[in-house]
C-alpha cells in the first residue's frame, strides 16, 4: 500500500499496490503495520455497508465524539463518490479545514479518517456501495453530525445532493 497525506492532519488516501498476472490481480486494502508504519494506528473491528440506488445521494457528515470516536477507512467497491473528511478537532492545526477525494471501485483507493474528523460522501453515479472499517466498533446513541453545506467549512462539493436524509440535511451550524 501507499499512503498519500491530504492536508487534514491524519487524514490519508489509501492506494493499493496491485500484483497483477494473467488470472487478475490481487491487493492487499489493509494492514496494521503498515498503517501504523504511516502514522496511522489502525485496527479495525467492524466493517459496515451503505448501499446508495442513486446517484447524487448524500451521507454526512458524521462523527462519533470522545470518549466513542471512530476512525475509519472507507472505499467504494461499486460505483463512484466525492469522499470528503473536515477536521472538528479543536487545536489541530487543521481545524475547520476539509480534503475531498474521488474514490471508486475503479481505482480501489480508500480514505483514512482518524477520529474527530467527520466524513460525508456524494455518489456520483447510480448503484455506489461503500464499505467503511471501523475502529472501535459503533456506540449507539453517541452519533453525531455536521452539516453538509455549512459556510464554517464551505466544502466545494461538485454537484448539489439530490436525495439527503432530514437529519444530516439541518444539523444546525457549525459552533465547535
Amino acid at each position: 500500500m501507499q499512503f498519500a497525506e491530504t492536508g487534514i492532519a491524519g487524514v490519508l488516501l489509501v492506494l493499493p499496490e496491485p500484483h497483477e498476472d494473467e488470472r487478475g490481480s490481487f491487493a492487499r486494502l489493509q494492514c496494521p503495520d503498515e498503517f501504523a508504519a504511516a502514522g496511522a494506528f489502525f485496527a479495525p473491528v467492524q466493517t459496515s455497508l451503505s448501499r446508495n440506488p442513486g446517484p447524487g445521494t448524500l451521507r454526512g457528515l458524521h462523527y462519533q465524539p470522545d470518549p466513542h470516536g471512530e476512525s475509519k477507512l472507507v472505499r467504494a467497491v461499486r460505483g463512484r463518490i466525492f469522499d470528503v473528511a473536515v477536521d472538528l478537532r479543536t487545536g489541530s492545526p487543521t481545524y475547520l479545514k476539509w480534503a475531498g477525494t474521488e474514490l471508486s471501485a475503479e481505482n480501489a483507493a480508500g480514505l483514512f479518517i482518524p477520529e474527530g474528523v467527520a466524513h460525508g460522501f456524494l455518489t456520483l453515479e447510480p448503484d455506489t456501495d461503500v464499505l467503511y472499517q471501523i475502529s472501535p466498533k459503533f456506540a449507539p446513541g453517541h452519533e453525531a453530525g455536521a452539516r453538509w453545506d455549512d459556510p464554517a467549512f464551505a466544502i466545494a462539493w461538485p454537484a448539489a445532493p439530490a436525495l439527503i436524509s432530514e437529519r444530516d440535511a439541518t444539523y444546525p451550524d457549525w459552533r465547535g
